[in-house]
């Protein structure tokens, strides 16, 4: 599949629409309290940088990483689009934003997900990229619906 990942301002419809739909999905399986995903401000902010994935102009997918020092990264808003689901485009997005983590000099990229079964695929997935358990990282609290991930970035020499 020739899929095409680039940085997006989250301006366009679509990009929005597949934001509204992630939050929507994550307010309908965890608990209000338990539910981290960032608004569209959020995401726009400066220590935020967001990609999208198209495959031609139909969105696949999309996802950021938000610098919380610059050493440390943390994962936000991946999400794939309904129609390209198991074909992977999270693969291939996890896959570029690790590369970015490397080329920015970040050591560590952790994530927040849910403990729910729901979330089982997004947690194979991420384990199969090395993420391994770990505390509460950031500003994050012990939740028994969150699931938080960590793995080191290799440095390059």
């Amino acid at each position: 599949m020739p899929l095409d990942i680039r940085r997006d301002d989250l301006q366009a419809s679509d990009v929005i629409a597949l934001l509204r739909e992630h939050v929507e999905a994550m307010r309908a399986v965890s608990p209000p309290e338990s539910c981290h995903t960032l608004a569209l401000d959020g995401l726009r902010r400066a220590d935020v940088s967001f990609w999208v994935v198209r495959d031609g102009q139909a969105l696949a997918g999309c996802g950021g990483l938000k610098e919380l020092d610059p050493l440390h990264a943390e994962i936000k808003s991946m999400r794939t689009a309904g129609g390209y689901r198991r074909r992977g485009v999270a693969s291939r997005l996890l896959e570029h934003m690790l590369g970015e983590a490397q080329r920015r000099g970040y050591r560590r990229l952790s994530l927040e997900t849910g403990a729910m079964d729901y979330f089982a695929p997004a947690r194979r997935l991420y384990a199969r990229f090395g993420f391994e358990a770990c505390a509460p990282f950031g500003g994050y609290l012990e939740d028994p619906n969150s699931v938080f991930m960590t793995r080191e970035i290799a440095t390059e020499h």
